[in-house]
């Protein structure tokens, strides 16, 4: 990881455009080819951000940052305060809490409630950036990464979403669809998840624990 602490502006061009005015700001460059740009102030979520897979050009003060879809991140640098790199190594992952293990491990024994025709591949499926809670197949034989949460927030499609990008990059899986599965799925997180292509399933946690139905909806 590298951390950059500049005075800055910041523009995003793409399917639309953001600026950030001239400003000290700390740049984060993930392992995993993530940039994020983040204020002293405002949670801690990032001001912008671009994930990967992306390449990041330094060229005279200007860091320009491309995904694959041909959006950009242009930073350019007046100062730079602070400038370190440091070796995190492979994160072992988020423990689940009692529920949210207990949910990944009944979906893992009925994996027809995901969707019809579904088998389980594995779970805890093994990636370079963390453990995938659920590979399926569904009843074409295609690949299907899924993501179990207690309850879905935008962090979680964020984190499907890497682990899709990291996925779909291997000829023998690929092309992997994703699911993002929760008792409860907020607005925002079900938008984002839609519009990168992921479906949404919320499950009924009681329901599956008493094996009579499943209380679930489909999006």
């Amino acid at each position: 990881m590298r951390l950059v602490i500049a005075r800055c502006t910041v523009d995003y061009v793409g399917r639309l455009t953001a600026h950030l005015p001239l400003a000290p700001r700390l740049l984060m460059l993930k392992a995993d080819g993530s940039i994020l740009v983040h204020a002293d102030g405002g949670s801690y979520k990032p001001l912008n951000w671009m994930t990967p897979p992306c390449s990041l050009k330094e060229e005279d003060g200007r860091w320009t940052v491309t995904n694959k879809a041909g959006e950009q991140l242009i930073i350019t640098i007046e100062e730079i305060t602070h400038d370190s790199s440091h070796e995190l190594g492979v994160d072992p992952g988020l423990r689940k809490d009692g529920v949210e293990a207990h949910l990944q491990e009944l979906l893992a024994d009925r994996p027809g409630v995901i969707g019809e025709g579904y088998t389980l591949v594995r779970r805890e499926f093994p990636t370079a950036i963390g453990p995938v809670d659920l590979m399926l197949r569904d009843g074409d034989g295609a690949s299907v990464a899924v993501e179990v949460k207690r309850r879905g927030e935008i962090d979680g499609v964020e984190q499907l979403t890497r682990y899709l990008e990291l996925l779909n990059r291997d000829p023998l899986l690929a092309p992997v669809r994703g699911v993002f599965a929760a008792q409860a799925i907020k607005p925002q997180a079900r938008v984002l998840a839609e519009d990168r292509g992921i479906r949404c399933v919320t499950v009924d946690y009681d329901a599956l624990r008493g094996i009579e139905k499943d209380e679930l909806t489909l999006f």
